[in-house]
């Protein structure tokens, strides 16, 4: 653990990096302009981090790591299905309530999906797929099935699929319904229409199962 003054200073170099990689992406951006935004020495980048890779690292992957969706994979309980949902929307939506450093973060990810560094990959092997295969399995042992098949996968997408596109579209959503999400308790109920949403398309998926084993 770093002593507060410098863990002060490394956090303003990672905002300043996440602010200066998100408008001008990685090639773009110098670390000398970054150590000037964040009031310190160029050097102070090589102490911290290591190299400029080691500063976009961090840009990419901490600011937003203190909320719960970021702290681990989930552990979904599947014989209380409806409070595992309004704990996963609960939880995914979080970062919603950290404003402009979420539209930041937001756009680093676009440009690094544009302008790959290997960042993106990393981001999908080490965080989403373990958090998609969470859901997957509560969904697997739901239906009492031995192991997923391409219907739970469907189901699984289909369901974050909601969440996600309060995450891209969230510019859009402001300019057509600025309530929507404009406070921490506008992003809680709609954690929990989310998770309701969710139970329906878990009803739905369940009778269509029924309807097949009949035929």
């Amino acid at each position: 653990m770093l002593p507060d003054k410098q863990q002060s200073a490394r956090q303003k170099l990672v905002q300043a990096a996440l602010v200066t990689f998100a408008e001008k992406g990685y090639e773009g951006a110098s670390t000398r302009e970054i150590a000037e935004k964040a009031g310190a020495n160029i050097s102070s980048i090589r102490y911290y981090f290591g190299d400029k890779a080691g500063l976009y690292r961090a840009a990419y992957t901490e600011p937003l790591c203190g909320t719960p969706f970021e702290q681990g994979i989930p552990n979904f309980n599947c014989t209380d299905v409806d409070t595992a949902l309004k704990q996963l929307f609960r939880d995914f939506l979080e970062p919603l309530k950290h404003g402009e450093t979420f539209r930041l973060v937001m756009k680093l990810h676009f440009r690094e999906m544009i302008e790959p560094t290997g960042a993106w990959e990393h981001e999908i092997d080490a965080e989403i797929k373990p958090q998609h295969m969470a859901l997957v399995n509560m969904l697997t042992a739901y239906f009492g099935l031995a192991k997923p098949d391409l219907d739970i996968q469907r189901l699984a997408f289909a369901m974050m699929g909601m969440a996600v596109n309060f995450y891209v579209a969230q510019d859009v959503v402001e300019v057509i319904c600025p309530k929507l999400m404009g406070s921490a308790k506008a992003i809680d109920t709609l954690s929990e229409r989310l998770a309701g949403y969710a139970r329906a398309m878990l009803d739905s998926e369940s009778k269509r199962r029924s309807q097949e084993n009949k035929q």
